[in-house]
C-alpha cells in the first residue's frame, strides 16, 4: 500500500506541536496511523516542564505502537493506555493538573483485512474514500458547536487588526472562554487528550469494512485550512488532490493561500500561520 505525509511547522522559528506516523507490521497484518495537533497554549505558566512537542512525540508514540501490537484492544483502550503512560512519564515534575497542561487533538485509525476501525477527538479530521469516489469526514463536531457567546468573542478576535492591543486583549478573553470549556463536564464543552485517560472513552470512534475503504486521510486543522479556510475544495476534492499530488503539495498550497493573506482579511483565521501536518493511506 502508499503512505504518503507531510508535517511542517507554521513558524520555522518555532518547534512543530503537530505529530504525524504511520506503521506498517512486518506481520502483514494491516497497519496504522496517528496524528495530533498540540494545543499552543498562551503565555505564562502551563505546569509542565517539557512542553506541547514533547507532550505530542510521547503520546503519539506510545499510541502508534499500542494501536499496532496490541490489537486486542480497541482504538480508544489504545488512547486511554497513551495517555495513562505518558501522563506517568512526568507526574513526578509536572503539575499535570494545570488547565494548560499540554494536551492535543486526536487522529487515528486501524486497518486489517477485515475492517478499518477509526477515532477522532477534537478539531483534527480524518477523511475516508469508498470505492465509487464518495468521500466521508470523520470528524469531532463539539469544538465547533461552543456556546454563541464564546463564538461571539472569536469574532470579535477576528474583526480586529492584526497584532493591535485591542486584538491581543480580545484574544486573551477568547482564550479563557475556550478553556474554561476544554475538558471539563457538561453538555457544552470539548475535549483533548491531556493527561486524564477517561478522554478518550469521549472520542468519536468507529469502524467500516476493508472492501468499502480505498484511501484515508488524517489532517491538522492547519492542513485542513485548504478547504476549511480558504475554500479551495470540498473534502471529496481535497482529497482527490492529496491523492494525486501529495500531502507535501498540499502544505505548499495552504502556505501559498497563507501568504496571500497575512492578515487574514479575507480568511479570518487564529492564526496567520499553523503547524500543518497530513497523512495519506492508499489501499491497493
Amino acid at each position: 500500500m502508499r503512505i504518503d505525509m507531510t508535517s511542517e511547522p507554521g513558524d520555522p522559528r518555532r518547534p512543530n506541536e503537530d505529530y504525524a506516523s504511520a506503521a506498517l507490521p512486518s506481520s502483514g497484518e494491516g497497519g496504522a496511523l496517528v496524528v495530533l495537533d498540540g494545543v499552543t497554549p498562551p503565555q505564562g505558566d502551563v505546569g509542565c516542564l517539557h512542553g506541547v512537542p514533547w507532550y505530542t512525540s510521547r503520546l503519539g508514540g506510545a499510541l502508534l505502537e499500542l494501536s499496532t501490537a496490541r490489537r486486542d484492544l480497541t482504538l480508544a483502550e489504545c488512547l486511554e493506555s497513551a495517555i495513562s503512560r505518558t501522563a506517568a512519564a512526568h507526574c513526578a515534575t509536572c503539575d499535570l493538573s494545570h488547565k494548560r497542561t499540554p494536551q492535543s487533538t486526536v487522529v487515528a485509525a486501524r486497518w486489517d483485512e477485515e475492517r478499518v476501525e477509526h477515532l477522532v477527538l477534537s478539531d483534527s479530521s480524518l477523511l475516508l474514500e469508498r470505492p465509487d469516489g464518495t468521500v466521508e469526514a470523520l470528524l469531532d463536531p463539539r469544538l465547533g458547536q461552543l456556546p454563541t457567546p464564546v463564538t461571539g468573542l472569536r469574532e470579535k478576535v477576528r474583526a480586529l487588526p492584526e497584532g493591535s492591543p485591542e486584538r491581543d486583549a480580545a484574544r486573551e478573553e477568547y482564550v479563557r472562554a475556550v478553556e474554561a470549556l476544554r475538558n471539563s463536564p457538561g453538555g457544552d464543552g470539548f475535549y483533548t487528550a491531556a493527561a486524564d485517560p477517561a478522554a478518550a472513552s469521549l472520542a468519536v470512534t468507529g469502524s467500516a469494512p476493508r472492501a468499502e475503504v480505498t484511501a484515508l486521510l488524517a489532517l491538522t486543522d492547519g492542513a485542513a485550512r485548504w478547504s476549511e479556510v480558504f475554500g479551495l475544495g470540498d473534502w471529496a476534492r481535497l482529497l482527490r488532490f492529496v491523492r494525486a499530488e501529495g500531502t507535501g503539495a498540499l502544505v505548499r498550497q495552504v502556505r501559498e493561500a497563507e501568504r496571500n493573506d497575512p492578515l487574514g482579511a479575507a480568511h479570518p483565521r487564529g492564526k496567520a500561520h499553523d503547524d500543518a501536518s497530513a497523512v495519506l493511506a492508499v489501499f491497493p
